[in-house]
């Protein structure tokens, strides 16, 4: 059967679609055509998250049961008006790799991405310049991640008493579900330093630990993880990623990282309180607007610790 290929214009940017009709999501029956909607609809909330971000995608050419692969150096397929950012990291090897990290920054980045069926954007914690040079961090991020029989109710309760102590310390923080089984804290911060927020994450994540050893771990060992939530620290690495506020997730229904308030952390007392669809996603910010949205005017100085 022959390949379905259309070409739209978006924003002024002549953008080729293939396969709308192909299953993405085979046990909800959710389609690329339905993909693509859903990042055009949610742009104007999630672009200001992704804005001058080098992205990484994790693309699913073949759905949500097939293999899915990251991607992060896309200049061999990317349109010419993709804006990129060469960036040198270190490769797994020991040694240096450069790369073109695409940075979605407008409409028809964004859909070009979904097109290449990169359900997930994931991004750093940190921005680059016009001319891609990479800046210093400009938001703090701490990674729950319960061990079963542990769950996002556990995760809720511990960034309940996260949020205290980084509150405390002066910070703003923001929640959001991970769309899979954990969330993410927020706190939009200041530094010069590459290292200043891994530092001061890993202290207040090992302090926690000491405090609540029962029900809190900072280190990554499996072993000790099962019943106990994960405070994962070291997303600050300015080599790591995290999944963007607003994407998709390659599960088995189309869930989404999603913004939620303190009263629904609060509120919490199973699973199926945090986890949002694409169309429930959209039905939240036509209401509530974006939880995130004035993240970047709280922007605070990396406590001591």
């Amino acid at each position: 059967m022959p390949e379905e290929r259309i070409t739209v214009e978006v924003e002024g940017r002549r953008l080729g679609l293939s396969n709308l009709d192909k299953v993405l999501y085979p046990a909800h029956g959710f389609t690329k055509r339905e993909v693509l909607d859903y990042y055009r609809r949610i742009a104007p909330v999630m672009l200001p998250h992704l804005r001058d971000r080098a992205a990484t995608f994790r693309r699913f050419p073949d759905g949500v049961d097939g293999e899915p692969f990251y991607e992060k150096n896309v200049s061999r397929h990317a349109p010419d008006w993709v804006r990129t950012a060469r960036l040198t990291n270190r490769g797994r090897r020991g040694g240096e790799e450069t790369l073109d990290y695409p940075v979605v920054g407008d409409l028809p980045t964004l859909m070009w991405a979904a097109n290449l069926a990169a359900l997930e954007l994931h991004v750093p914690q940190w921005t680059v310049g016009p001319r891609g040079a990479r800046k210093s961090p400009d938001l703090l991020v701490f990674d729950l991640d319960p061990g079963p029989p542990a769950d996002v109710v556990d995760c809720c309760r511990v960034a309940e008493t996260l949020s205290d102590l980084l509150i405390g310390d002066g910070l703003t923080v923001y929640a959001k579900t991970s769309g899979n089984k954990g969330m993410q804290l927020y706190c939009p911060v200041r530094t010069r330093s590459d290292e200043r927020t891994s530092e001061y994450a890993k202290a207040v994540a090992e302090e926690l630990a000491r405090r609540s050893p029962e029900t809190i771990v900072a280190k990554m060992t499996k072993a000790i993880r099962p019943g106990r939530v994960f405070i994962d620290w070291s997303q600050n690495n300015t080599a790591k990623t995290t999944i963007a506020p607003y994407s998709l997730r390659g599960r088995a229904i189309p869930t989404v990282s999603t913004p939620v308030t303190w009263e629904e952390v609060e509120a919490c007392r199973k699973a199926a309180d945090l986890l949002f669809t694409a169309e429930q996603v959209l039905e939240r910010v036509e209401e509530m607007g974006d939880l995130f949205g004035d993240i970047a005017e709280h922007r605070a100085a990396v406590p001591q610790r």
